[in-house]
């Protein structure tokens, strides 16, 4: 055998490393196949740190190990993307492809379920998981027909009225320089009914109209009063809410479609499972940030049985005024029956 040839022993040796190569090459190339084939961008106003944010990334890592990193989030918090009408123009054009949103944002998109944010409607957990569960699917062809796909429901909470004012009867309320969600016809009809001429403005300018005096009040759950640190310059609570808000994540229906059927299947399933998660955990974290309120020199303002009973009027008055605008007549009628209904049974079962 001449100087130099390989023996049958190494060219057999030199054929397995080839092969070995090879097969290597190919895991390679076939990971980065199935690497972050899917990106969503998803976008809220909810800051860097907060439960909404370690949910949401909790949510993600579930999603990229279940789908062996083929679909994943990039997660842009802190309203680095806009407030929610903002960020629902960028997912129209495909910047970005899914978002957190409050009633606000969602009512842009299917009008009909800004009934769950109608004030004095629900006012116990239990009456607010009735009519998410009873019009789930409802509101989920709502979404659909607006061109997005419900992820899950992720409830903001309670909302009570903060405010520099004490409240002893409901012509107080009209003296209150309150702020209002800028564009949010719920909060101008409920206001409305209550004869209170709200000051609108977009949520982030809440701060600094509070530390100006240009607003004087404002309405949130206790928990987003911490968070945002609206509470920092006020005095009172009002302990009766006066609404539950609404919450959720919502992705572009386009861009849904366009995934393969197994992740679909993982974003939907994950989804309602951390968004439960997320509702779960907020509604202590309210109970927990009252108390923190309080530590802090907040005062509640009780609300008098009289009173409250007005209240509850003027929301009924509000909802009614949104008929033709935001919902059909039938439809509230049957929210309202059923939600009656509820509350006679479950006061009859105990």
């Amino acid at each position: 055998m001449p100087v130099g040839t390989p023996s049958t022993h190494q060219l057999r040796e030199m054929s397995v490393t080839r092969l070995r190569s090879l097969l290597l090459l190919f895991s390679l190339c076939a990971s980065l196949g199935s690497a972050q084939q899917y990106t969503i961008k998803f976008a809220t106003v909810a800051p860097e740190g907060s439960t909404w944010m370690n949910v949401m990334r909790e949510y993600d890592a579930a999603v990229r190990k279940e789908s062996n990193g083929r679909l994943g989030f990039r997660i842009y918090g802190a309203n680095i993307q806009g407030d929610e009408k903002t960020v629902l123009r960028k997912i129209r054009v495909g910047q970005i492809q899914a978002g957190g949103f409050t009633g606000v944002g969602m009512g842009e998109i299917a009008p009909k379920v800004r009934i769950l944010d109608s004030p004095f409607l629900a006012r116990t957990y239990a009456e607010i998981d009735f009519l998410y569960e009873t019009f789930d699917a409802e509101f989920q062809q709502a979404f659909e027909e607006g061109g997005y796909v419900l992820l899950g429901w992720a409830e903001v909470g309670f909302v009570h009225v903060f405010t520099n004012t004490l409240i002893q009867k409901p012509e107080d309320l009209r003296k209150m320089k309150i702020w209002t969600w800028e564009g949010d016809p719920v909060a101008e009809a409920a206001f409305g009914a209550l004869g209170i001429n709200p000051i609108p403005l977009s949520i982030t300018d809440v701060l600094t109209s509070l530390q100006t005096g240009l607003v004087d009040a404002f309405y949130t759950s206790p928990l987003a009063a911490v968070a945002l640190q609206w509470f920092t310059r006020v005095k009172y609570i009002v302990e009766a809410p006066l609404a539950d808000a609404s919450g959720a994540v919502l992705i572009s229906k386009k861009y849904y479609d366009q995934l393969p059927n197994d992740l679909q299947e993982i974003l939907l399933r994950n989804g309602k499972k951390y968004m439960t998660k997320l509702t779960h955990m907020s509604r202590d974290e309210n109970k927990n940030a009252l108390e923190v309120l309080k530590r802090h020199g907040l005062q509640m303002i009780k609300v008098k049985e009289q009173d409250l009973t007005e209240y509850i009027r003027a929301g009924a008055r509000a909802r009614r005024s949104l008929v033709g605008k935001l919902y059909s007549e039938e439809f509230l009628n049957r929210v309202e029956r059923s939600l009656t209904e509820f509350k006679n049974n479950h006061r009859a079962s105990k």
